[in-house]
């Protein structure tokens, strides 16, 4: 059955286009992975600064493999954390914690600073829904 995993990203106000812009330049990074169904970016409309990404995988094991992948570990590594980091909430596309940091060239060691104040991981499955009218 399918779980879905979303990671609630809160930025500060300002940076919320550097989000996008860090996870466009990993745009297809877990395409291949096992299990992987498909993730949105999911930019707020309001004044909320807490951004959404919706992931999908074929089960637990499926992410659990993802998250414990070298991939994913040099895909999200960052000499920062930020602020209420929540180490081993890893997330396909982000950083563990929430940390959508770890691109090359900003800060010492290579990586820019850390763009997410916090994040948290949910974790659900499918229970009702409709696939729209054809």
């Amino acid at each position: 059955m399918t779980v879905i995993k979303i990671n609630a990203i809160t930025v500060p106000a300002d940076s919320g286009d550097t989000l996008a812009q860090r996870f466009a330049a990993r745009a297809g990074a877990v395409d291949g992975q096992d299990g992987f169904e498909g993730f949105e970016l999911l930019k707020p409309t309001d004044d909320r600064t807490t951004w959404l990404v919706i992931t999908r995988w074929r089960d637990d094991e499926s992410f659990n493999a993802w998250v414990s992948s070298p991939a994913f570990g040099s895909g999200h590594q960052s000499d920062a954390k930020p602020a209420g980091d929540q180490a081993g909430t890893g997330h396909p596309g982000g950083e563990t914690g929430g940390h959508p940091g770890g691109r090359p060239g900003g800060t010492e060691g290579g990586a820019p600073p850390p763009v997410a104040m916090s994040a948290e991981l949910w974790s659900y499955v499918p229970a009702g829904g409709s696939t729209g009218g054809a």
